[in-house]
């Protein structure tokens, strides 16, 4: 998994400092946890641990509670009880740490992680939807002379997970599986085969010139390390027979079955997974379009790289960041917090007004504002023009109107576009009309056999609340893994049928942003409960409904409302628009077991 180390950042408020002490502890529990498994070894005999303060295991079905283990400093297991059988389990979600007795228990057996929607069996410890990788470890637990024991390993549950085994030792198999790109859904498919047992060749082609990093915490954090953001060493995929190509694919022959890179070498291959994600798109006005540097977009390690050279490590830059998305606003949080002065300009009336709605993009500008960003919406950029000491680079920001603001530095978040240039000459595919490809419930290309697309590629049908299967094209992390996922289960048992999720995303923005469920069809209204003033702290949920359904729900401080309206929209088991107007509160809401999408 990923072990990132501690980040230095100087913080304008008490928001940016919560955020920059959340990604702390992130970045201490993975250290714990790869550190622990260096000296994990299968063969170690288990022990014996007492429970503490435990008389008795006092829990009922559906209960959950949390215990630390006596003789293991940090060390803690989670005991949860399901169809009158007791579970004892990591305590933390094997993503980025949060503790699991916060989360979701389901009657079938699934617990669900409450901050990023990460999903395990409480049976087996699997990992059963992303952005997890990683399985949680199970123990043996009982009672014994008035006190609760477990055997385990004490390495296994210092690392608060069991090792994922994708080993293998030897390609058997005649199958071939190409993978183009490395970004979450690769990692989703990759890992996805290895560890449902595929024994073909797995081999992965990507321009990026890396195994899977944690691309999210770019924006977030602008982490320039890359042994810091890898989810997995390479010796981890070399293990598992898992072939890298660094190179860049240039076309696809589908009835040759080959997949041709710009060295003119072909790969050919029985199955092919097309997870080639996005390219920033790049403005095409003077000076933003390449010709003057110091100008950048950010979508890959390098890109985070060269704005930190630029920024330097003193603080006091002048930078403007041109559009007011998610990734807009995360870079320029960051940068706010190492003490740069930072300007957004966007061109909606809120940030993010269009898909989240004015009330909540006005909190997200607030937060930043306390932070010490400054905004100018409902502004569109003309040009930039070159700085008068150094015509090579960017001087300042030419709005429409006139205005301009000095810049030393000019990031470009104005969205990304399906990165599918090799398939524009593809007789058998027809790219629709952003550029990406239409697939089915499982993510197979229409037309052709054994040939999938997933990731920000992918337009598929979105069935969760407010969908009835319309074609979405969705940009966030743990879609596109959990199409790799449903990709690998798909190849690996043919006979799968679709398996539905609600699309999950999350952002740091001076607070902790939750997100699920999609608003492919609109929206027309959106109810906010809580507290929403910036300076307070906010701590509040939106629910954004079409008519009486309420198709996705958003929320700040309120852990696991987010998680447990995933559950809930996954078995049509949402309130409506009208019990939420009359104070009904979905924590309150039992999750039924059957799942209905």
């Amino acid at each position: 998994m990923l072990l990132l180390r501690p980040f230095q950042a100087a913080s304008q408020s008490r928001q940016a400092s919560f955020v920059v002490g959340q990604f702390k502890k992130t970045l201490y529990f993975r250290r714990q946890q790869r550190a622990a498994f260096s000296a994990y070894t299968p063969r170690m005999a288990a022990t014996e641990y007492k429970l503490k303060g435990l008389t008795s295991i006092d829990l009922k079905n559906g209960d959950k509670k949390e215990a630390e283990v006596e003789g293991i400093e940090g060390g803690k297991i989670l005991l949860a009880k399901i169809k009158d059988e007791v579970h004892a389990m990591s305590a933390n979600c094997t993503h980025y740490g949060a503790p699991l007795v916060k989360g979701v228990l389901t009657k079938e057996g699934r617990i669900t992680c409450p901050w990023h929607g990460a999903c395990f069996s409480v049976a087996s410890g699997d990992v059963e939807d992303a952005p997890a990788l990683d399985p949680l470890a199970k123990f043996k637990v009982y009672e014994k002379d008035g006190g609760v024991y477990i055997k385990g390993e004490e390495k296994v549950i210092k690392a608060n997970r069991r090792k994922l085994n994708i080993k293998c030792a030897s390609v058997k198999a005649a199958d071939k599986v190409v993978i183009i790109g490395s970004g979450s859904g690769a990692l989703g498919a990759m890992e996805g085969l290895r560890a449902g047992g595929y024994t073909g060749e797995v081999t992965v082609i990507s321009r990026e010139g890396m195994q899977p990093i944690d691309r999210t915490k770019l924006s977030k954090a602008l982490i320039t390390d890359q042994s810091t953001l890898e989810w997995r060493t390479l010796d981890f995929y070399k293990e598992a027979s898992i072939n890298f190509v660094w190179s860049n694919v240039t076309s696809v022959d589908f009835d040759k079955k080959s997949v041709r890179t710009d060295d003119g070498k072909a790969y050919g291959f029985t199955k092919l997974i097309m997870a080639s994600g996005g390219s920033p798109n790049q403005l095409p006005m003077d000076g933003l379009k390449g010709d003057l540097e110091n100008v950048f977009l950010l979508r890959s390690l390098s890109h985070a790289q060269a704005i930190m050279k630029a920024a330097g490590e003193d603080g006091g830059k002048k930078v403007v960041v041109i559009g007011s998305s998610f990734i807009g606003m995360e870079v320029g949080n960051c940068l706010a917090s190492k003490k740069h002065n930072v300007t957004i300009i966007g061109m909606e009336k809120q940030p993010m007004g269009r898909v989240m709605g004015d009330k909540v993009g006005a909190i997200f500008k607030a937060l930043l504002e306390k932070s010490g960003v400054k905004f100018l919406m409902e502004s569109s950029v003309e040009k930039a023009l070159p700085s008068k000491s150094d015509s090579s680079k960017v001087g300042t920001v030419q709005l429409k109107g006139g205005e301009t603001l000095e810049a030393d530095i000019v990031i470009e978040g104005v969205g990304i576009k399906p990165s599918t240039d090799y398939l524009k000459e593809c007789k058998e595919i027809k790219l629709l009309d952003d550029g990406s490809v239409r697939v089915n419930e499982l993510f197979e290309v229409e037309g052709l056999k054994d040939v999938f697309a997933i990731g920000d590629i992918a337009t598929y049908p979105y069935h969760g609340p407010g969908g009835k299967g319309t074609p979405v094209r969705i940009e966030h992390w743990d879609v596109a893994q959990n199409a790799g996922r449903a990709v690998a289960a798909k190849i690996n048992d043919p006979s799968s049928t679709p398996k539905q999720f609600i699309p999950v995303f999350w952002s740091a923005l001076g607070a902790q942003l939750r997100y699920c469920g999609n608003t492919v069809n609109g929206y027309d209204d959106v109810i906010v409960q809580g507290e929403t003033d910036a300076q307070k702290g906010p701590s509040f949920v939106a629910y954004y409904s079409l008519g009486e359904e309420i198709v996705a729900v958003a929320s700040m401080m309120k852990d696991p409302y987010m998680t447990q309206a995933a559950e809930l929209m996954r078995r049509c088991a949402m309130p409506s628009k009208s019990d939420i107007q009359n104070g009904a509160d979905i924590m309150g809401i039992s999750v039924p077991s059957q799942i209905k999408i």
